[in-house]
């Protein structure tokens, strides 16, 4: 067990509120809460306790005026009465520890795998503090993930920021488990928006298992908590992330998903009263959005650098949907899974056709490269006559680049799903092993 500090123990008795200020409710909405009392100390956003210790429900402020606030309760309004006690907890920020490492917590850094936490000695903000862009460093090298297709034809660099496109049911999270324990860095930290409540113990224990938990911290909100505990996860997470990149680590940031960061956004932005415009999400979705990924990517100094994957969900295989089309726009990539690939039994499901690394050509050099250019034409040529090809109307001798496609598109295939034991280099001579012809590989 590790030995608590000194400077610990003084953080945890600093965050003892000596003085509370309190409200009372003087409306109740289908939603929200009217509180007078606090207009003259509360903040946009504080956290509020609404009720006494016996039955006490979370809230946080929405909208401020001079006689009262709005307070959107972490769940709904039932039970609540008029004059119901209203204590301000203030700004809601975290205090990330190196202790958190191989931990399960809630999106207020409180414990959820049944063991005390203790609190870092310093306060951060959820919002974090924006790295000024001319100080970034850039992109960084290759890194090794233990996917073949990862290592080749999708390489992700340090500090890269990707976007994993996917419906439901194709494999998205066994991936990103794959990624957390294949990808070198130095702590992954995973953010789990809105998942069922049964797969959070089943992502930590049997798909992560114990080996990925050894170098991570799991950040999780359930679907059927309030909207503003689940986008407060998003931002715990990053939150959680920046405090080992400002320690020179490199730090390997997974969320699953974005779209339920900006569902949860778009329910409590409506309950405030902004009106919507993208197919239901109101404006400030795209830049809720934008300023979570901005937050990852290199740092600057001494700093360490976040790279970043982040799940969406894509309905239908909808890439035009607003939160898949936001997230394209300012991402280093995207890789797109496939719902006809995964039925017929390929995992990881990857469309590559479909998928795009912005670390090419930068990270390869012009041999990789010229091996990465000829494996996509293959697999572009099988794809366009592969109507013709599984019907029999295709003749052999027709085409050489679709006979060619055909003979190794059996392998290419097999190779998109492979697992690399060893290093980059094996799975570049393993993909030029795939291109040749059957008879020269004996």
């Amino acid at each position: 067990m590790k030995t608590v500090g000194f400077e610990q123990l003084t953080a945890e008795v600093s965050a003892v509120q000596r003085t509370v200020d309190i409200g009372r409710i003087v409306e109740i909405h289908r939603g929200t809460i009217e509180v007078a009392g606090l207009s003259h100390v509360a903040a946009q956003s504080d956290l509020v306790e609404i009720g006494t210790a016996d039955d006490m429900r979370l809230g946080e402020v929405l909208n401020l005026r001079s006689d009262h606030v709005t307070i959107l309760p972490d769940g709904d309004v039932e039970g609540l009465r008029i004059g119901e006690r209203v204590a301000l907890r203030g700004a809601g920020s975290i205090a990330p520890d190196d202790s958190w490492i191989g931990r399960v917590l809630d999106p207020f850094g409180h414990a959820l795998d049944g063991c005390p936490v203790m609190r870092g000695t310093q306060q951060r903000s959820l919002r974090g503090v924006a790295i000024n862009p001319t100080e970034r460093r850039v992109l960084g090298g290759r890194l090794e993930t233990g996917l073949t297709v990862f290592n080749t034809l999708l390489p992700i660099v340090r500090g890269q920021r990707i976007g994993l496109f996917a419906g439901s049911g194709v494999g998205k999270s066994t991936l990103l488990a794959k990624l957390a324990r294949g990808v070198r860095a130095d702590v992954v930290v995973i953010a789990l928006i809105g998942e069922r409540g049964r797969e959070v113990r089943e992502f930590v224990e049997r798909v992560l298992g114990e080996e990925g938990m050894k170098r991570s911290v799991v950040v999780a909100a359930t679907s059927d908590q309030s909207p503003l505990v689940r986008r407060r996860a998003g931002w715990a997470a990053m939150t959680v992330a920046e405090h080992f990149r400002d320690q020179g680590r490199h730090v390997l940031f997974l969320a699953d998903s974005v779209t339920r960061f900006a569902e949860a956004h778009r329910e409590i932005a409506l309950t405030s009263g902004e009106g919507s415009s993208l197919r239901g999400y109101p404006p400030s979705t795209a830049q809720q959005i934008t300023t979570l990924c901005e937050r990852a990517g290199p740092g600057s100094a001494l700093a360490g650098d976040i790279t970043a994957i982040f799940s969406v969900l894509v309905a239908g295989s909808d890439m035009e949907e607003p939160v898949a089309d936001i997230l394209r726009g300012v991402l280093d990539g995207h890789v797109v899974l496939d719902r006809q690939i995964a039925e017929r039994g390929r995992f990881p499901a990857i469309d590559l056709l479909r998928s795009v690394s912005r670390a090419l050509p930068t990270a390869a050099t012009d041999a990789e490269n010229a091996l990465i250019s000829a494996a996509r034409q293959r697999l572009g040529a099988y794809a366009k006559s592969e109507m013709m090809i599984q019907a029999g109307l295709y003749a052999s001798g027709s085409d050489p680049v679709v006979d060619a496609a055909i003979e190794c598109f059996p392998r290419l295939d097999a190779f998109l799903a492979g697992d690399e034991h060893e290093n980059t280099a094996a799975s570049f001579r393993h993909l030029g092993a795939c291109m040749q012809p059957e008879a020269e590989q004996s």
